[in-house]
């Protein structure tokens, strides 16, 4: 269910333990590449109806559990990639998950491991999709899986390691509320046994609860919103024994990841930061916070996820920033709620060049996207004084203007480029 880059690895996976059996492919899509003769395939608008002919359904993540509900009985077994994996991997897992920070929190984990000589691999979310691993992979292999609430939702097992960072309301358009949201995450520590590890940020009351119940060994961590990457790669190392020397000259090394408040350089002597991964509010927040009173330019604003901005607008009309450049659609919502609280003068910038009254529709992914990043970069240069810095912080989700975060970013650093060489 679902034929993305987890579900084409699922399907190389069963078609290489099973060649003569019949497989069958839901997807949205109506073109998807498959012409193998010994499976079906359900493709388009009604691809969803072939869900009751199936005993065992293997869910890819992008697809929300509240969309194939009405298409269920309750007879039926609905599985994961994840899941798979997780029941027949003999080695050891470290999971991380966490609204934010999981993707940085995995990479640097898997860096300590790598230079510290043990035989790991970067899976999940951030890394390769992974039961062609399955079959060469023995008990010494370590494997760092970032783990999505999506590729959480229906697992029954739980890593060996597991690290919860925090969480905040993300995804609300996916689950049916937010508790279903925090359920999935609670899952990396819910089937967790006696002598497993459960790494927690005892900072966030969320994940305290969750702490709570968990039998596993309970190791807190304790840190800023930045800093907790760190502080669970150096509870990881101390729980496998790693050499002290090895981890504090990866930790020293480490440059961090695009799009996580990465520096771009400084051009016409401002210097720009590329915050893209920013897709809530509270990254926004830390990332003010983080670079403190000399952010003037703050661009903001994308996919309308049901998210409120309450606290942002506070701690935007907190800051120094002087000026605000929207992307659509919470462009709109944000600025509302920074003039509800008005309590200073800012001067907004709506990209598209319209009124913030003609926000009620999105823009189609791809399309507009770069003109919209050209746009808001060139106002950001116009804004912004020498000695300042420009923040790309969206506060948002990208897909109704970009493919994703990873666009938008790319975008923002070509323009800041493109612009350095430009006259005023």
């Amino acid at each position: 269910m679902g034929f993305g880059r987890e579900g084409k690895d699922t399907f190389l996976f069963l078609r290489r333990l099973f060649p003569q059996k019949t497989l069958a492919i839901a997807d949205l899509r109506k073109d998807i590449g498959v012409t193998d003769k010994k499976t079906k395939l359900y493709l388009g608008e009604n691809y969803l109806k072939a869900l009751k002919k199936y005993e065992v359904i293997i869910k890819s993540p992008g697809v929300p559990p509240k969309v194939i509900a009405p298409f269920l009985t309750k007879k039926q077994e609905i599985i994961s990639q994840t899941g798979i994996f997780f029941e027949n991997f003999p080695g050891t897992i470290i999971g991380v998950t966490g609204t934010k920070g999981k993707s940085t929190t995995s990479f640097l984990i898997w860096s300590l491991l790598k230079e510290s000589g043990v035989k790991a691999h970067l899976v999940g979310n951030i890394g390769e999709p992974v039961l062609s691993y399955l079959f060469k992979a023995g008990r010494k292999d370590i494997f760092v899986y970032e783990l999505s609430s999506h590729q959480l939702f229906y697992l029954k097992k739980s890593p060996q390691i597991a690290v919860l960072l925090n969480i905040f309301p993300e995804h609300l358009d996916y689950y049916r509320n937010l508790k279903e949201y925090i359920r999935a995450k609670a899952n990396i520590t819910r089937f967790q046994k006696k002598d497993d590890f459960f790494i927690f940020n005892s900072g966030d009351k969320l994940v305290q609860e969750i702490a709570r119940k968990t039998i596993a060994k309970k190791v807190p961590i304790k840190g800023r919103y930045l800093s907790l990457d760190k502080e669970a790669a150096k509870a990881v190392a101390r729980i496998l024994k790693l050499a002290t020397k090895r981890v504090n000259k990866a930790l020293r090394e480490f440059k961090g990841l695009p799009h996580r408040l990465e520096e771009v350089g400084s051009f016409r002597g401002i210097t720009f930061y590329n915050d893209s991964l920013a897709t809530i509010p509270q990254a926004t927040i830390e990332a003010l916070k983080v670079l403190g009173g000399k952010v003037e330019t703050l661009i903001l604003g994308g996919f309308d996820r049901k998210i409120e901005f309450r606290e942002l607008a506070r701690e935007i009309l907190k800051s120094k920033v002087k000026t605000l450049i929207f992307f659509p659609t919470t462009g709109e919502k944000i600025w509302k709620e920074i003039e509800r609280q008005n309590k200073k003068r800012l001067k907004p910038f709506f990209v598209n060049g319209a009124k913030k009254t003609s926000f009620s529709s999105s823009p189609s992914p791809g399309k507009n996207g770069a003109q919209y990043m050209r746009d808001a970069v060139k106002i950001a240069f116009s804004q912004t004084k020498r000695g300042k810095v420009c923040l790309l912080s969206p506060a948002a989700a990208s897909f109704n203007l970009f493919r994703d975060y990873r666009e938008r970013g790319d975008l923002f650093k070509k323009y800041v480029k493109h612009f350095s060489f430009s006259k005023r």
